[in-house]
């Protein structure tokens, strides 16, 4: 849920957030405690917020509870939703605050059948000016396929359109910009983003963003950076370790370079880097003779990674007619500047039951020679790459739309904040 959640507990005769006074609480003749919560960041005009309500106990379908406000677009009723715990009967329901209301703090009501059982109130904020936002971190230029976080926050009275898409030279393609009801910006109705990549052909140099309206009008501009990583770079060759095998039901942490395992068995690969190339992380392959195919390593952006490196890792399943022996497992990254092995030793007949064994230290070798097996391909290697722009005289005739505190800026940072942990010191 965003923002903070404004906490009022609701009995007969008790005082209230503000010092009103709250009717008699519930069905019961005022026995029962009712709590409301109201999600109180400060809500634009036209935004969402959430209002949850406890302590009613089990309705029947003919009781209707609902929530009120002079800052709301209109009335909004709660409905029951499960937290999972036995005998909890919440409420919940989303307002939509009033594109015309005026900044200020407004009562919120919610009634029983008519009758009022519990107040809160919610701050409206000023609106603000349509911002379009790209996540580029100062000082920090995108790598060659690298992803950044694009949004377009124009909550402001007036604003219309659903379908916004962003161009440069620097994609391979335009991007279309969405909303996600069901995501974390839900709150905000007329935010639109995507995670685009940079070209994995991109040269070096500057490049312009640019949005576009519905009508395909330029709305706004922004330049992102883009360079590859050079020698003295932290993500030139980084630091790499792995691969490392653990079994199916096994943990990360207890990964070794050496396995054992039996034809048609399935474990994971485990690969590390300090300092990965950003434009690397959706295409780092590990390979084998033995396995069934290639296999492609994700980032692990679970808690259970935080505090350790960067760390990718994915199923791979050995080949059911593979022989009994050992077997090289390899992944080559920074570009073919990194290439490292490990040993799976395929034991026996039949099909693993995905324990395995695990054994020796995490090692590996490591060269400077650029390996064919399990280099990331690069599609369309005959097409023309992608050129920075020239310098643009009519730029300076474009209202910079800038970044800034509130939605436009939460959503970039929502996009971003992934993206943001992936980036390391370079």
């Amino acid at each position: 849920m965003n923002g903070r959640r404004m906490l009022v507990t609701v009995t007969a005769g008790a005082v209230l957030y503000g010092g009103a006074v709250a009717a008699p609480a519930a069905a019961d003749g005022g026995r029962r405690q009712v709590t409301v919560w109201v999600d109180d960041m400060g809500q634009r005009p036209g935004g969402l917020l959430q209002v949850t309500v406890d302590g009613l106990g089990r309705l029947n379908a003919r009781q209707k509870v609902i929530a009120s406000s002079p800052a709301f677009a209109g009335p909004a009723r709660l409905t029951e939703y499960s937290t999972g715990v036995a005998g909890d009967h919440s409420l919940l329901a989303r307002a939509a605050v009033a594109m015309s209301a005026r900044p200020g703090r407004y009562p919120v009501r919610i009634a029983l059948d008519g009758r009022t059982v519990a107040k809160s109130t919610v701050q409206v904020v000023p609106a603000k000016r349509p911002e379009f936002s790209v996540s580029q971190t100062p000082g920090s230029p995108q790598r060659p396929g690298e992803q950044l976080g694009v949004s377009y926050d124009d909550l402001y009275p007036g604003e219309t359109g659903r379908t916004f898409t962003v161009r440069s030279a620097a994609f391979d393609k335009p991007v279309t910009l969405t909303h996600d009801p069901d995501g974390p910006d839900w709150n905000n109705p007329r935010l639109f983003d995507a995670v685009p990549a940079v070209s994995r052909r991109a040269k070096d140099g500057v490049y312009t963003v640019t949005l576009h309206a519905p009508s395909g009008h330029v709305l706004a501009r922004k330049r992102i950076t883009v360079r590859a990583s050079r020698p003295g770079d932290h993500d030139y060759r980084g630091n790499a370790r792995g691969p490392f095998f653990f079994g199916r039901s096994g943990s990360a942490d207890e990964a070794k370079n050496h396995y054992r395992t039996q034809p048609g068995g399935t474990f994971n690969v485990l690969w590390k880097d300090e300092f990965p190339d950003a434009g690397e992380e959706t295409t780092l392959t590990a390979t084998s003779p033995a396995f069934q195919r290639p296999v492609r390593l994700e980032r692990d952006d679970s808690k259970a990674a935080d505090g350790d490196e960067p760390r990718y890792y994915a199923p791979a399943r050995i080949r059911p007619d593979l022989a009994p022996g050992s077997y090289p497992v390899t992944v080559v990254s920074h570009h073919g500047r990194v290439k490292k092995t490990s040993q799976v030793v395929v034991t026996g007949t039949g099909t693993d039951t995905g324990t395995g064994s695990t054994s020796g230290p995490g090692t590996g070798s490591t060269t400077g020679t650029k390996s064919t097996t399990g280099t990331p391909g690069t599609t369309g290697k005959n097409k023309t790459a992608a050129a920075p722009d020239k310098p643009d005289k009519d730029d300076s005739g474009h209202p910079a739309v800038l970044a800034g505190a509130g939605a436009g800026a939460a959503a970039t940072a929502g996009v971003g904040f992934v993206l943001w942990r992936r980036r390391t010191a370079r």
